[in-house]
């Protein structure tokens, strides 16, 4: 299962913080990977490279550069999950893809009252988010 990356940050000491689209956020340490795979090495010999971590095309990595990148699901599988204040919202762009629904039919149930606005679902500006524990519970187990 792939788990969807939406940003990241880059932190002191060769650590990220990976932002899942699920609503998980985990804690990776890049230096377990130095002494195992001879293109993250190269990390540790340039960190100014590290610096430069970006989101691959689709949220299916980070990349460096053209040598040097990592999945998300190993990122997801061996990251240490980190509380915050947003852990399991997730935006209906998201919700949809991942449960394999429209996004006509989370607007729907909010308009029926299955979904309650300001318990399982709020606006902010533009963007609506769900609450994964409000997916689970109408929807059942991501589809994906």
């Amino acid at each position: 299962m792939f788990h969807k990356i939406k940003s990241i940050n880059i932190l002191p000491d060769y650590y990220l913080t990976v932002h899942f689209s699920e609503g998980v956020t985990k804690e990776y340490d890049i230096k377990v990977l130095f002494e195992r795979i001879p293109a993250f090495k190269r990390l540790q010999k340039h960190p100014e490279l590290f610096k430069e971590a970006r989101v691959d095309v689709g949220g299916y990595g980070v990349v460096w550069d053209d040598e040097t990148d990592i999945s998300c699901d190993e990122l997801f599988a061996n990251g240490v999950r980190i509380e915050t204040p947003f852990d399991g919202l997730i935006a209906f762009s998201d919700a949809t893809e991942i449960w394999g629904l429209n996004e006509s039919t989370l607007r729907k149930a909010i308009a029926y009252g299955k979904l309650i606005n300001g318990v399982d679902v709020c606006k902010y500006g533009k963007q609506w988010v769900i609450s994964s524990e409000a997916m689970r519970r109408e929807y059942g187990e991501p589809k994906r």
